[in-house]
């Protein structure tokens, strides 16, 4: 789908240059029709006032979870959010006493280091390591870090990690304290035979000191519509939580992006299947083309590639003619993190162009 003048961040940063830009996660495919129709059907009523979650949407999320996670929530642990960022810092200001602490995993999403950081509150970054192609939590680092609130990205955001239920036990039993679990990309599993588990879903325990934070806007490309949520078990907890929540410090969600998250978790499961076939051929051609190490994707449409042979590779990689996240974001600086959520074809032109700005420059 052409995104050229439409307003989108990831394509007008470099609008009227040769480039192809790979770095913001949302992908270049139009919503579902269900989902177009059911915003069509809110323009056509005409009145755009202050709008209040409706009970269908808590329903239609608790059916989810118990469908697909098979996790059994109540309707009434759910807070509406405008998206999960809001509800990372959210949690760091509201969850974390001024001198409590904090644990990121590393490399990670920036949002979740900022959130403490602008709380603020202290915190340790807990590297992950590659342990057989696949990114996942030092438990020997974990043991020797001070106590803290455990914040985590289930599926990981650089790395693609999709956590085994044994790794969340184990996870979770390292930290008994509060758990803050963004797991925003849980529907965009590529690895077939996986699934994804949340955090919370272990036992009653964990549910009770978990918020989890979720939304239909990375799976369905809607993030522009704004709709999140958090699914807190624990009521004061979730009173603390929700307190800045509102008419307050944080707005609620879109009309659009509420009828465009119902219609998505109703009327859409065709569309996303079809999207997860097209992105894992993306995935796999991707892996067997670029010619740079990754740990295999096993879920997000988002590569890290390790490009630690190649000098200021973002820039590199810029001045070739694709745009990607330099890994600094990140918390790696010998990696960049690359977008696939594209058409084939603009992928195929993508890694083209990588693979010459990856190769060495012949010396005289």
């Amino acid at each position: 789908m052409a995104r050229a003048g439409t307003w989108s961040t990831r394509w007008e940063r470099h609008a009227g240059r040769d480039v192809i830009p790979l770095w913001v996660a949302d992908t270049d495919f139009r919503a579902a029709p269900a989902i177009l129709e059911a915003m069509s059907a809110r323009i056509a009523h005409g009145v755009f006032g202050y709008s209040t979650p409706p009970h269908e949407l808590r329903a239609a999320i608790a059916a989810r979870m118990e469908r697909l996670y098979r996790w059994r929530i109540e309707p009434g642990w759910i807070v509406f959010l405008p998206g999960v960022v809001p509800g990372l810092h959210l949690a760091a200001r509201s969850l974390i006493p001024a001198g409590g602490h904090a644990l990121i995993p590393r490399p990670v999403y920036h949002h979740f280091k900022r959130a403490v950081e602008l709380a603020p509150r202290a915190f340790t970054e807990i590297t992950l390591v590659l342990e057989r192609g696949r990114w996942v939590f030092d438990h020997d680092l974990l043991r020797k870090s001070k106590p803290g609130a455990l914040f985590l990205c289930n599926p990981q955001n650089p790395g693609g990690t999709v956590f085994r239920r044994e790794e969340l036990e184990r996870l979770a039993a390292a930290c008994p304290g509060l758990i803050v679990s963004d797991e925003i990309h849980c529907d965009l599993v590529l690895e077939k035979g996986l699934r994804h588990v949340p955090i919370a879903s272990l036992a009653p325990e964990i549910s009770r000191r978990t918020v989890t934070l979720m939304s239909a806007n990375k799976t369905f490309n809607i993030p522009a519509a704004g709709c999140g949520w958090a699914i807190i078990e624990d009521a004061a907890l979730r009173k603390a939580f929700s307190a800045d929540v509102g008419a307050h410090v944080i707005g609620s969600p879109s009309v659009f992006g509420m009828a465009a998250t119902l219609a998505a978790l109703t009327r859409c499961d065709d569309w996303l299947a079809a999207q997860l076939d097209y992105l894992r051929g993306n995935r796999d051609y991707l892996e067997k083309n670029l010619g740079l190490p990754m740990a295999h994707v096993e879920a997000t449409y988002l590569a890290w590639i390790d490009c630690s042979g190649i000098e200021d590779a973002a820039n590199r990689f810029l001045r070739n003619g694709v745009a990607v996240y330099p890994g600094e974001q990140f918390g790696d600086a010998r990696f960049v993190r690359l977008n696939f959520g594209t058409q084939r074809n603009i992928l195929e032109e993508a890694v083209r162009r990588l693979r010459t700005a990856s190769t060495p420059t012949p010396t005289s």
